[in-house]
């Protein structure tokens, strides 16, 4: 039985890495995708998971799948084209390490999972089966993701869902809203940022939004603000938790790195106890996920700036948070 499965991108996040002699901007090869980073920082905890999702047969897919090989993810159900080459995102940073990327995806490799790719076993023993909105961009991976995600739902998994919205890869606006949302019908757990909040809801407000949000039908909602922490919304309880103050360098990934510390901390309960933790367990629950998502901030990447159990415990006790 697995922690969590999840299925969508995994792709080469090429990261500014300074200038080189004639001052030309370098980028550096990292492993990237959201579902995939989610996993990662996951079983850096200790937990056992599985990723289901298409590379190409190139070096940029090979480096990926041992990536996760080697953290420890069960990469059997990574399936491989032979005729489409892996996708990669050019990520450029501010000087805040706020980040934007570009896709060379038309098509990529993650778009091509189908149905025959799915292994349905591991749909029908997990615990949690977590998936994004990346894959919902364009045909098969739409449809493929969909299917997995009811597979497992009809199977007694909890869905954790991140729409991750990547504006470049959408037709438009409009049509990226409503796929979204219509997703958002099998979700449990549901995290946003404050931004995809706004986009999906109009609202500005975090409760408005966060009580929009619920009435899709997920359980737990969490809404991501950046350095100004996160917010979590239950039918008992909700409140914003402030987050810890870092030298923050990039920003990729940290919003995955809270997710999967985050489902940790939620590791064996079911969507019942989720509903019914307490106010003061929250508080901790999220004191948890910021300092992960913090620290991922304080290094280049998305997987190799994970930080472990030890590292998190630390930051909670010696580093001041943001007021």
């Amino acid at each position: 039985m697995y922690d969590i499965v999840a299925l969508g991108e995994s792709l080469i996040d090429f990261t500014p890495n300074g200038t080189n002699e004639m001052g030309m901007l370098q980028f550096v090869r990292n492993p990237g995708g959201a579902p995939a980073n989610v996993l990662a920082m996951f079983t850096k905890l200790g937990g056992k998971t599985a990723f289901i999702g298409k590379v190409g047969n190139d070096e940029f897919g090979k480096f990926l799948t041992a990536t996760m090989k080697d953290a420890g993810i069960d990469v059997s159900a990574v399936a491989v084209s032979e005729e489409i080459p892996t996708t990669l995102a050019i990520v450029q940073l501010t000087e805040s390490g706020d980040r934007s990327f570009s896709f060379y995806r038309k098509p990529g490799a993650d778009i091509m999972l189908s149905a025959d790719d799915l292994n349905k076993e591991m749909l029908t023993h997990c615990n949690v089966f977590h998936f994004g909105s990346v894959s919902l961009t364009d045909e098969p991976s739409k449809s493929t993701t969909l299917k997995a995600a009811a597979i497992a739902k009809d199977s007694g998994a909890i869905i954790s869902y991140d729409p991750n919205y990547r504006p470049l890869l959408w037709k438009s606006e409009s049509e990226a809203k409503k796929v979204i949302l219509e997703a958002l019908k099998l979700a449990d757990i549901v995290k946003v940022s404050y931004e995809e909040m706004v986009l999906l809801t109009g609202k500005q407000d975090l409760k408005a939004g966060a009580e929009e949000l619920a009435q899709y039908g997920a359980v737990l909602v969490i809404i991501t603000m950046g350095s100004k922490g996160a917010y979590y919304h239950t039918k008992t309880s909700c409140a914003l938790s402030n987050t810890y103050d870092v030298k923050t360098v990039d920003t990729t990934g940290a919003g995955d790195a809270f997710f999967g510390a985050m489902l940790w901390k939620l590791k064996g309960k079911s969507l019942d106890e989720i509903s019914k933790i307490s106010a003061d367990e929250w508080n901790e629950i999220l004191d948890f996920a910021n300092a992960a998502g913090s620290l991922t901030t304080t290094k280049k990447g998305a997987i190799p700036a994970m930080p472990n159990l030890a590292e998190i415990e630390e930051c909670m006790k010696k580093v001041k948070k943001i007021v």
